[in-house]
């Protein structure tokens, strides 16, 4: 079997309640690989993305030295 094939067979065997969970990996995925990589710096810093609490910018040097945790 191709890779592409064994692929299809584990999504094929997942419950339908993980598969919202499976689809946003994989254009979590398909998102990071489609970041061009040509152009500067800061365009290429332009397409990261944070996950984090509302706080996070805000309280960064507490999160830094463990004083706050992301739940």
């Amino acid at each position: 079997m191709t890779t592409k094939e064994l692929i299809k067979a584990e999504i094929d065997s997942i419950k339908d309640r993980y598969l919202d969970e499976l689809y946003s990996v994989i254009k979590s995925f398909v998102e990071a690989k489609n970041v061009p990589q040509e152009g500067s710096f800061m365009s290429r810093l332009r397409c990261i993305k944070i996950d984090a609490p509302e706080d996070f910018s805000v309280n960064i040097d507490l999160y830094v030295s463990g004083e706050k945790r992301i739940e």
